[in-house]
């Protein structure tokens, strides 16, 4: 006498709808009140191309401590910041450091997708795109308009 094992299959669906990326508009619901300037959805695509492309070439710099340190050496580039990460102490700082050095700066509203752009599994709050030729049209073209986004007081 075996027991036959029922696989109920509503939560095998509900599995399913779990692993599906999220919209832009949930994305925005996590978000810290100091993330500002804000990416557009546009935008946002445009930068983790750009990240995507960065990091082939292997000119990328990930996490609060590494481009902490080579901003504070000068080093140029733009820096994009996730907007939900908790606490907001471990990097309300580095727009600050941005502002100092006259380094363009966004946030995006995901770190799990920032990390997924970067072709790690594990989540980045913080990374710096530095320019290269391979890709400085869609680099310059994300320059102008992380430029462009208005200035927080």
């Amino acid at each position: 006498m075996t027991k036959i094992k029922s696989v109920p299959e509503e939560s095998e669906a509900q599995a399913e709808g779990c692993s599906e990326e999220r919209t832009y508009e949930e994305l925005l619901v996590n978000l810290n009140p100091i993330a500002q300037p804000l990416a557009s959805r546009r935008l946002t695509r445009k930068l983790y191309k750009c990240i995507k492309k960065a990091v082939k070439q292997k000119q990328i710099r990930r996490g609060v401590k590494e481009v902490q340190k080579f901003v504070n050496k000068g080093e140029k580039g733009i820096m994009v910041l996730a907007g939900d990460t908790l606490p907001i102490e471990v990097y309300c700082h580095l727009p600050i450091m941005c502002e100092d050095q006259n380094l363009p700066y966004v946030y995006i509203p995901s770190k799990t997708d920032l990390g997924a752009a970067t072709g790690s599994k594990r989540p980045t709050c913080v990374i710096m795109v530095k320019p290269h030729e391979e890709y400085q049209e869609a680099y310059d073209k994300c320059l102008e308009e992380v430029q462009a986004l208005p200035t927080p007081l």
